[in-house]
């Protein structure tokens, strides 16, 4: 570990454990949905200003961009998510949500306190890095809209390129623990809503056929696209909008399903859409469906490739702080994430890691009896990551990462 980052991180002691928990009790209590997450943009804004960065608000519709110039060096990207899930919390925790069927069940409340402690270790410690740090709090990343929304808001061309870009993910791993992949990291991900019509009758209500048809396209798509990637459909169980059938310019909808499609490469992409495409419609053919179907996509997430090199800085810098042995390459996720679209939009390299939030006697446990997967994971109601050493970590491997990228000494003091 360098002396700079040794120097910037002696700011992490108890008493800023202890106010960064606080913070994230706080998120956690007050989750908000896909740009709607107005408490927390004013929560971040005003820390961001007590901490001395140049703050804006509104960038992307609800996302937030501080920066924080130290002299001449590079600009390091620092990127952290915030809109929480439609999930009904079950955890139990005294901080539980206190917004009914909204919840930070994927962490991003974890990921907001982690970069506003880390922007303040920054702040405190600017005489021993030089360059300009610019941390992005971006919304309605759960929709796969908020990186496109700030981009096309003209977050470059009002904030400056960076020379790379850099952000972490807590996860279903050891607290403790900091996993990256290189190369393609995350694949890419499809959510799309598909509606069939037919006409009325007993068999022709919205959950019957819907569940037979979902299975009906699993198998074909399987088949079709045995080395293209992953997918699931499911009947979409959610309540009609008129009477007892949604109905549409007078004709039922007898089928709604939920299409979750997974792929690797852009080629694989454009293979598996047009064969879900071509599977709907003939499936609606053999069922008399007296409509065309119709295919709506509702959020869409590019693969997340990281940066050889990008990584290898970034992992060595981190290791050289929580220990090489406690960094790990968790292979190729296969959730959905577009940090990758900032990258992509300022053509510069691209390090985006994961850190641990489950107990690690929890996780040992469970790993020694072939259980990790019954350990509540992202998206799940009782997805909760403990306090500590989670924080801790995830403050420390962002100060790490952003000083292997930012200039030696002789910033702004």
């Amino acid at each position: 570990m360098s002396d700079e980052t040794t120097r910037v991180l002696a700011g992490l002691d108890e008493a800023r454990r202890r106010e960064l928990a606080g913070l994230y009790r706080d998120l956690h209590s007050h989750p908000e949905l896909s740009f709607a997450e107005h408490h927390t943009a004013a929560e971040v804004a005003r820390r961001s200003r007590a901490y001395g960065f140049e703050m804006t608000e509104g960038v992307g519709r609800t996302g937030v961009v501080a920066v924080l110039r130290g002299g001449a060096g590079p600009t390091v990207l620092l990127r952290a998510d915030f809109d929480a899930l439609p999930v009904e919390e079950r955890t139990g925790l005294p901080y539980a949500s206190t917004s009914g069927g909204v919840m930070h069940a994927c962490g991003h409340d974890m990921h907001t306190t982690c970069l506003l402690g880390a922007m303040r270790l920054l702040a405190e410690g600017r005489e021993h890095w030089s360059g300009t740090v610019l941390a992005v709090f971006q919304p309605a990343e759960e929709m796969g809209q908020g990186a496109r929304a700030m981009v096309d808001d003209g977050l470059f061309t009002r904030f400056g390129k960076p020379d790379v870009v850099l952000g972490q993910h807590v996860i279903r791993l050891p607290a403790g623990t900091v996993g990256c992949h290189p190369g393609t990291a995350y694949a890419a991900t499809d959510v799309l809503r598909v509606r069939m019509f037919g006409a009325d009758g007993p068999d022709s209500g919205p959950g019957r056929p819907a569940g037979a048809t979902a299975t009906r396209l699993q198998t074909v798509l399987e088949r079709e696209m045995s080395d293209a990637g992953t997918v699931r459909i499911t009947a979409d169980d959610a309540p009609p909008a008129v009477g007892g059938d949604e109905r549409d310019d007078g004709v039922p909808v007898t089928a709604r399903l939920k299409v979750s499609l997974r792929t690797c490469s852009a080629p694989m992409r454009q293979r598996a859409l047009a064969a879900l495409e071509r599977a709907v419609r003939e499936e609606a053919t053999a069922s008399g469906a007296v409509r065309e179907p119709e295919i709506r996509a509702v959020g869409t997430f590019p693969s997340l490739v990281n940066d050889v090199d990008a990584v290898d800085r970034t992992m060595t810098a981190i290791g050289a702080v929580i220990g090489a042995d406690k960094v790990v390459d968790p292979g190729l996720l296969p959730g959905g994430e577009d940090i990758g679209v900032f990258g992509t939009a300022a053509d510069v390299p691209v390090c985006f890691w994961q850190f641990g939030g489950t107990d690690p006697d929890t996780y040992a446990k469970a790993e020694a009896a072939g259980t990790t997967h019954d350990v509540p994971a992202n998206h799940s109601p009782f997805f909760a990551p403990v306090i500590e050493p989670t924080l801790t970590t995830g403050v420390t491997a962002m100060v790490a990462g952003a000083l292997a990228w930012l200039g030696p000494g002789g910033g702004r003091r």
